[in-house]
Formats: structure tokens, C-alpha cells, sequence
């Protein structure tokens, strides 16, 4: 087994070469025997891919610099012409030739240019230059093996498309796709700037916790864990609402916070178990103002990060330029259904209109529940230009405040694009009273089967209670955000990791 050994490192191509695992092993374990260091510890960089193309983008053609410059990447692609090696590199910025010359690096270490393979990590050290055929270049004096790469690159021409493998490898994924990389890079520039826009309207970017001793802020299925020093369960967050409202009643005025919240229901293109959302309050505001701040968020983003305010998404052209329109609920379901649909119609009127345009329901759904039920079905769809839908039924909004003119009705809205709802927002019940009434009805019918309905948070209560201010909250979903502006299809598409059924042995 040693004699093996030492004939796999002394010569690589004695190992299985159809196996390109054993063949790279095999190299590693040359390397080593030579007493070299396959895992470099650093590299001094002193130049970048997208640098060098701007500040030598009058180059001429054939032309040489003395400029040295030290480079680093990934090795992408290899041409070998036999004393002239071409080797693209690939750092976080774009790719970049290298133009190595046997009789400039030397011999012995030409022949270890000759050796690396795709995907390998390399640092070079040379000249800035610009071929006869145009392509800009450094000609290294010195080529250094940083990190040796054992696994093959998909293959160039087929690449790696099979979804669920790029969703499981999203490392290779972003190695063999700059436009998945692209794809991030502006997820990355929206949550920029969204913060910017908060802290220009003088928000603070609070944490609250993670851990929840009552699952609250949202009707949804939550994740549960345990506790072993206080040895009680605990609820992974499902909203931050509730301890951000907390924050109002303690003196904050405009607090918010980008989050991590999970909730346990199901994986579709528009939901993910773990999710990202923006939730803002704001003191002396309401249903008005959080609309103002929604549209502004959503329209700076764009223009910072896209430069328009003209997208397309999936084949559809959307414009985000505001003003964005405003309709209640009521009306936007009453017109696409050619009656009204409101609380002046019965329970049985409702019931026959859902039977009418196949609308399932329950016998324990009021007429505010109902309503809603209509317009999913028949109107939703059909926003595809940024909409308000306002003035949500108390039923289904268990924290928004009472309109003042009817108390079947609250001051909330959806926003909706591309008929997919992107933020929830309302004037807040400050009333604790009331939020008391509403949490034990939410309480009853968790009672009656409903694993999504709320707990009665009685801390919660306890600091309404003390007095809270007047105000407006909203939630904005981050990953829907990010799909609509960079026209990704799938949630998958704008998660760096998605949730994944086990891999297959």
C-alpha cells in the first residue's frame, strides 16, 4: 500500500484518470510530497478583474506596461499553446487572462502553470498588457498555487442546470453562473438601500429576539424548540411585531428590523419555511403614512440599485412610479364580481356568491372572512400595478385598528404587485381592551382546531397598558422584493440556501 502511495504522488497519472477526484487527489498529494503548500495561508492583492478593465480601457492593442500589479482567483479556463499557457482567472469582480510565457516564469515552474486545474485558486504577480487579439492581460513573472481544488467544474458547455442540484450546491452554483452571482450582488444592494432609506427618515434598526416564549405578531403555524436551561419550549420567530411595538410604548418613535422569521407551513416559488422581512413602526403615524413609507422604500430601492422604475417581470411590464393607486377592498370585489360584495349582504348572500364563482368556505367564517375569500379569487390576480388594497375586515385582522366610520372594517392595507401581496400594514390597535377581546377570539378558535390563530400574549397586553402612542406598523417581504426586481420566478431563485428535502444517498 505505501509502494502504491508513493507511485500515485510521485506520478498522478498512474491514478484512475476517469475518476477526476483521484486524479486531482493524486496531484495534491504530489505537491506535498515535494514539500510544497497546496493551502496557501494568503495573497497580497493588489489589483482587480473590473479595476483593471476601467483604468486600461485605452490599452492598445500589443501594447506592454511596467505596471505590476498582484492578482487573484479562480481558474476558470486554461489554453495551453506550448511555451505559451492562457489561463482566465476569475475574482469577485470579472474575469482576467493571465499570459504566461515559458521563458518568462522558467521551466520548472511553467510546467507547474501546465499542471493546474479548473477550479483551482491561484495568485500571479506581472505586467499589465494587451494582446495582439485585444484581450487586456497580466504577464506573470510568478504563478502561485493558493488552494488546490479537488472536484471538477460542471462542464463548461452543459454547465450546471439541473435546478435542484444549483438550489443544494449554490457554491457551484455561483462559481459556474455569474448571473446567479448577479442575482445576490443586488440582493445585497437592495437591503443597502433600504437601510439608507430608513435612516433618511430617521428610523432606528433595532434586534429583538429570536426566541419567543408565546408565538405572536402573525396568524401562522410556528416552529417549536426547547430551552434546556429554563427547561420550557420556545417558538421560533414568526414576526417581530409585538416586540417592536414594545418598543413604542417605551419611548422609541421609529423603530424597524430586517428579519430572520420562520414559520411552518408549506415550500412554494412564493414561500420559504425561513424568510426575510422588513417590519417598521412609527409613533403619531398610521395607515396613511405607512403607505407613503412602503412606496418610498420600494421606489428608492429601485433607482438606487436598478436606475429605473421601469421593470419587467416574468414577460410583464410593471411601473413602480408613484403615485401608486389606492382602493379599498370592497370596492376592488364588488367591481370585478358586477354586485356588491359588503357587510350590507347577508351571511347566506356571501355564501351563495362564493358558491357562484367557486369560492370554498367554512360555516365558521363571518362576513368579513367571506369577503376576503372573494377577493383572493377573484381580484388578486388582476393588480398587477402597485396597489393599496385598504380597509381589511376586523375578522381577519386581529391587531389593526378600527376604522373610526365602520368597525367591520380596519385601517390596513395590502400592497400588491404582479397579483402577489409584498407588505401588510395598519394603523395599530393601541386600544388594550380590545386587543384583549380580539387575542381570546384568536384563542378560541386555536380552542377549536386553528393551529395558525394567535395566543393571548398577556405581557404584551400588560405594556398596552401602560399606554401606547398612536401609530403605524407595516411588514415588507424582502425575498418577494428581490424576485420582483430582479425578475427571479422562484423564492429559490433569491435564497443563497433554500430548504431542501434530504439528498438522496
Amino acid at each position: 500500500m505505501a509502494d502504491e502511495e508513493r507511485t500515485s504522488a510521485e506520478n498522478p497519472e498512474a491514478a484512475v484518470e476517469d475518476d477526476p477526484f483521484v486524479v486531482r487527489r493524486a496531484k495534491l498529494d504530489a505537491l506535498r510530497a515535494a514539500g510544497q503548500q497546496p493551502y496557501r495561508d494568503s495573497w497580497d492583492v493588489t489589483a482587480r478583474a473590473a479595476q483593471l478593465e476601467a483604468d486600461y480601457s485605452e490599452l492598445e492593442t500589443g501594447a506592454e506596461t511596467e505596471d505590476i500589479v498582484s492578482v487573484a482567483g479562480r481558474v476558470v479556463a486554461k489554453r495551453d499553446q506550448g511555451k505559451v499557457i492562457f489561463l482566465v482567472i476569475r475574482d469577485a469582480t470579472g474575469d482576467l487572462q493571465l499570459f504566461t510565457r515559458i521563458n518568462i516564469v522558467g521551466e520548472e515552474a511553467f510546467e507547474a502553470i501546465r499542471d493546474l486545474d479548473l477550479g483551482d485558486w491561484v495568485g500571479a504577480v506581472g505586467a499589465v498588457m494587451r494582446t495582439r487579439r485585444g484581450e487586456l492581460s497580466v504577464a506573470p513573472t510568478a504563478v502561485t498555487l493558493l488552494s488546490k481544488s479537488l472536484r471538477p467544474l460542471p462542464d463548461k458547455h452543459s454547465g450546471l442546470s439541473d435546478t435542484e442540484t444549483r438550489y443544494r450546491q449554490r457554491y457551484v452554483d455561483l462559481i459556474v453562473n455569474p448571473e446567479v452571482r448577479d442575482v445576490f450582488t443586488t440582493r445585497f444592494k437592495i437591503v443597502t438601500a433600504i437601510r439608507r432609506y430608513m435612516e433618511s427618515q430617521g428610523y432606528l434598526e433595532v434586534e429583538t429576539p429570536m426566541l419567543h416564549p408565546i408565538p405572536g405578531g402573525a396568524t401562522a403555524k410556528p416552529f417549536v424548540t426547547h430551552h434546556n436551561a429554563l427547561d420550557m419550549e420556545f417558538y421560533l420567530r414568526i414576526a417581530p411585531e409585538l416586540y417592536l411595538k414594545r418598543l413604542l410604548v417605551g419611548g422609541f418613535e421609529r423603530v424597524y428590523e430586517i428579519n430572520r422569521s420562520f414559520r411552518n407551513e408549506g415550500i412554494s416559488v412564493r414561500h420559504n419555511p425561513e424568510f426575510t422581512m422588513l417590519e417598521a413602526y412609527q409613533a403619531f403615524g398610521n395607515m396613511s403614512s405607512m403607505m407613503d413609507l412602503t412606496e418610498g422604500i420600494i421606489i428608492s430601492a429601485a433607482e438606487q440599485v436598478l436606475g429605473t422604475l421601469d421593470i419587467t417581470y416574468q414577460g410583464t411590464e410593471v411601473s413602480l412610479r408613484g403615485p401608486w393607486r389606492r382602493a379599498t377592498m370592497i370596492e376592488l370585489t364588488s367591481t370585478e364580481a358586477g354586485e356588491d360584495v359588503s357587510f350590507a349582504r347577508s351571511v347566506e348572500e356571501l355564501r351563495a356568491l362564493c358558491d357562484t364563482h367557486g369560492v370554498p368556505w367554512e360555516k365558521s367564517y363571518g362576513k368579513g372572512k367571506l369577503i376576503s375569500e372573494l377577493f383572493e379569487k377573484l381580484v388578486e390576480h388582476t393588480l398587477i400595478e402597485p396597489t393599496f388594497v385598504t380597509m381589511y375586515p376586523a375578522e381577519i385582522s386581529p391587531l389593526a385598528r378600527r376604522n373610526d366610520e365602520d368597525s367591520d372594517l380596519t385601517d390596513r392595507f395590502e400592497l400588491i404587485i404582479t397579483g402577489r401581496e409584498f407588505a401588510n400594514a395598519f394603523s395599530e390597535l393601541i386600544d388594550p381592551v380590545d386587543q384583549r377581546d380580539r387575542f381570546e377570539a384568536q384563542a378560541a378558535a386555536k380552542d377549536a382546531g386553528d393551529d395558525e390563530a394567535m395566543w393571548v400574549d398577556t405581557d404584551y397586553l400588560r405594556a398596552q397598558e401602560y399606554g401606547m402612542p398612536p401609530a403605524g406598523g407595516m411588514g415588507l417581504g424582502i425575498d418577494r422584493l428581490v424576485m420582483l426586481l430582479t425578475d427571479s420566478a422562484s423564492i429559490r431563485d433569491v435564497l443563497l440556501f433554500p430548504h431542501m428535502r434530504p439528498e438522496a444517498e
